[in-house]
């Protein structure tokens, strides 16, 4: 049974006849007919009584009219549903970020996209690259943003990189603390306060191990406020993206031989997001 032939029916119901329902629907008679006919052989039974004068409703087509109102009325309020999703007054999008989020303002970004798209619902989830990844390749996030040491993941789809340069963080009187710039080597056997579980504390473990640099993690924080706060009571030195030891008033420095630095991605799983709402999103975060 095809949508086309329940409106054919519909349109011999309101007519009364198949002459003017085929002018009604624009087809010509002959197809309109043959359009009822195979309907009526995919149900079995006689829909209408044809007599000379007139075209009837069979007990069958009368049964058969209310249901086809309700799948007409379906079909046009889905139209709707897909024309507000695609003309965006009205959807939903998910994206994903890293704490340590320097180059974006994404809250502010957000909200201005929510301005302009007051319809469209949105979901912000903050959390560590792997989940985040998942979440992307799963389709519960269209988009996020990620951070690497490296090239993209090729089962990602990058859409616009940033360079995050990371500093030093310290209290203001430790040793290093009037400093601009310091050696990746100065840095044997600090105590260290570590960002817990993130790809941030993972490069920065590798990075000195690969050194020959010893660290003593003495406390770790699971968010980047608390780590702040835990460099600034003097536990341990961190290394932080520098825009958050800007903010932070912390003293901090430029690490050399080596420096180090991240890439951030914003990440989707496919070249162009099927969902409308994300693919606006996209279009307003990369102006």
């Amino acid at each position: 049974m095809e949508l086309r032939q329940l409106e054919h029916f519909l349109a011999v119901v309101r007519t009364g006849s198949f002459t003017g329902a085929a002018r009604e629907v624009h087809v010509v008679q002959s197809a309109l007919s043959s359009s009822i006919r195979k309907l009526e052989d995919e149900l079995g039974t006689k829909l209408f009584e044809r007599t000379s004068r007139r075209v009837l409703l069979t007990e069958a087509g009368r049964a058969l009219v209310p249901m086809a109102h309700r799948i007409a009325a379906d079909v046009v309020a889905a139209r709707g549903e897909v024309s507000a999703v695609v003309g965006l007054s009205r959807g939903h999008l998910a994206i994903g970020t890293i704490q340590a989020l320097t180059e974006v303002d994404l809250p502010g970004e957000l909200g201005a996209f929510q301005k302009a798209h007051p319809g469209v619902r949105i979901r912000v989830r903050q959390g560590i690259v792997p989940d985040l990844m998942d979440s992307v390749d799963s389709g519960e996030l269209d988009l996020a943003f990620v951070a690497f040491d490296g090239q993209l993941p090729e089962e990602l789809v990058g859409f616009a990189e940033w360079r995050q340069e990371l500093v030093l963080l310290s209290h203001p009187d430790h040793r290093l603390a009037g400093r601009r710039r310091v050696r990746l080597a100065e840095l044997d056997d600090e105590p260290f306060v570590d960002f817990s579980g993130s790809g941030l504390q993972e490069l920065v473990a590798r990075r000195c191990a690969d050194a020959g640099i010893r660290r003593d993690p003495v406390c770790e924080a699971t968010n980047m406020s608390l780590l702040i706060e835990l460099v600034a009571a003097g536990l341990g030195v961190s290394i932080v993206p520098e825009q958050v030891a800007e903010r932070s008033g912390l003293p901090h420095a430029r690490i050399e031989q080596p420096g180090l630095a991240r890439s951030i991605y914003l990440a989707g799983r496919q070249a162009e997001p099927v969902n409308p709402a994300a693919r606006a999103l996209l279009q307003h975060l990369l102006g």
